[in-house]
């Protein structure tokens, strides 16, 4: 079965006309090369924080789950892609981390953010923190982020912040490698044998619970959604009702599983503090 025609639509207005599908994660140009990065006198400082330090704790949350597939993905050409979306996405925390210590005029570089702050003090969604599971469960909810967050980016490319405005463009491109690899594999498991059908349907029902957190801030829904009933129909699975949730961890109330994850991600910058590399 060939499953080229699936989801060519999602990736119309996404093509730079250049085969960049493995260039994600291992270019050096300064997406910020030439962005007056001092914070526009109309922009609200606090606001403009607090976006970053949300967008880039959903971004390093979710690299440091990909990693944790390194050497256990189910073929290595899928290892690399995972480990490539992560790189992709710890570069843009790493943006939006710096662009935070701008922002509130701490002065605090990406590093603090990232190593220095306990579970509470986090800002991500909930989802982005729950532990791997199988692959079927990964690849959903990769989709449901990367949809989510690309929609989120595309609006972010007018934004008044002028280097918000140029890290968001950079990611749209990244982000819309992230769908389409995600999508791919969704319609492949779900349209392939009896098992990976079942496992596919379970990984929606799992999913589902943590849907609605992600659209209490952002305007966005019906973007994603459609993206998320456009690729369930290719893969003749449903797309489970999911039901309002407050924002828990963009407040900070996360789940267990977060605190244990930031332990092994922090651990040698927490025991050698003042070191270097």
């Amino acid at each position: 079965m060939s499953d080229d025609h699936v989801y060519m639509t999602l990736a119309e207005g996404h093509d730079d006309g250049s085969d960049a599908r493995w260039a994600f994660g291992t270019g050096f140009e300064d997406p910020l090369h030439g962005v007056d990065p001092t914070v526009p006198s109309g922009v609200d400082r606090a606001g403009l924080a607090e976006c970053c330090l949300a967008l880039a704790d959903d971004a390093l949350v979710s690299a440091q789950r990909l990693a944790e597939w390194t050497t256990r993905a189910p073929e290595l050409e899928e290892e690399v892609a995972l480990a490539n979306i992560g790189l992709d996405l710890l570069g843009q925390a790493r943006l939006l981390y710096a662009r935070c210590g701008q922002a509130d005029g701490s002065g605090r570089d990406e590093d603090a953010y990232a190593y220095f702050r306990d579970a509470d003090a986090f800002r991500n969604v909930r989802l982005a923190e729950l532990p791997n599971g199988d692959f079927a469960f990964s690849v959903v909810r990769l989709l449901v982020l990367s949809a989510w967050r690309l929609a989120h980016f595309e609006r972010l490319t007018a934004d008044d912040d002028p280097v918000l405005a140029a890290i968001a463009a950079k990611g749209v491109k990244e982000l819309a490698y992230h769908r389409q690899w995600a999508a791919e594999w969704v319609v492949r498991l779900g349209d392939g044998t009896e098992e990976s059908h079942r496992r596919m349907r379970a990984a929606f029902e799992q999913v589902a619970p943590y849907l609605g957190e992600l659209f209490t801030a952002y305007d966005v829904r019906d973007q994603v959604v459609a993206v998320l009933e456009q690729v369930a129909d290719a893969a003749g699975l449903p797309v489970p009702a999911w039901g309002p949730l407050p924002g828990a961890g963009r407040r900070g109330d996360h789940t267990e599983h977060l605190a244990r994850l930031l332990t092994e991600l922090q651990s040698v910058a927490r025991a050698h503090p003042e070191a270097t590399w």
